[in-house]
């Protein structure tokens, strides 16, 4: 009985592996943008250079998909260096005691067509938070080397302060030097990883 017991489970977990399908991000092809307002009157845009991280698909059910990526907090880039070093001080994201941001997705919600949410746990400044995103499949494709891709865009909002990154100045007139919500906006390409044999 017991044999049985675990030939079935072998075979269920194959079946899942062959249905399953891992795409490693391509940094090269790929994005992690942000947007947050300066003196209250313009929008600041910036990046992070250095990510990586899967997508895995799974064929037989879409919501089962999970993703999961690691950003180095150092790669930060608004294409000023002065901001750019303020923002890895302890001022902002202390990047020698947090080098890495985290994401881990949680929940794949269809919504219509190629669009739906994506919900997950986001590590920022040592502070782990719920995140929702925005999401559309932006399709397949083969490459010219014979590798198959995949991607989709994401965007979505938060709140510096909730990750503990709360330092800022009042204007005059009332106003803050740096907004408090962050707006998100994310493009992957992933590369579909293939089984060595």
């Amino acid at each position: 009985m017991r044999k049985a017991i675990l030939l079935c489970a072998a075979l269920a977990a194959a079946s899942w592996a062959g249905a399953a399908e891992v795409y490693d991000i391509d940094p090269a092809h790929s994005t992690v943008g942000f947007k947050i307002k300066h003196l209250g009157i313009t929008t600041v845009p910036g990046k992070f250079g250095k990510f990586k991280g899967t997508v895995t698909l799974d064929k037989r059910e879409s919501t089962a998909a999970r993703v999961e990526a690691v950003i180095e907090s150092a790669s930060i880039d608004t294409g000023i260096a002065d901001r750019d070093k303020h923002l890895r001080s302890p001022d902002f994201f202390d990047v020698e005691k947090y080098p890495e941001l985290r994401f881990v997705s949680t929940r794949i919600s269809p919504v219509k067509d190629d669009k739906f949410v994506m919900e997950g746990d986001l590590t920022m400044h040592g502070v782990t938070r719920k995140v929702k995103l925005d999401a559309v499949f932006g399709g397949e494709a083969k490459d010219p080397w014979g590798g198959q891709r995949a991607a989709c865009s994401a965007t979505g909002t938060l709140n510096r302060k909730d990750f503990g990154l709360v330092w800022n100045k009042v204007l005059e007139a009332g106003g803050l030097v740096v907004g408090e919500k962050v707006s998100i906006a994310i493009e992957v390409e992933g590369v579909l990883r293939v089984p060595k044999p």
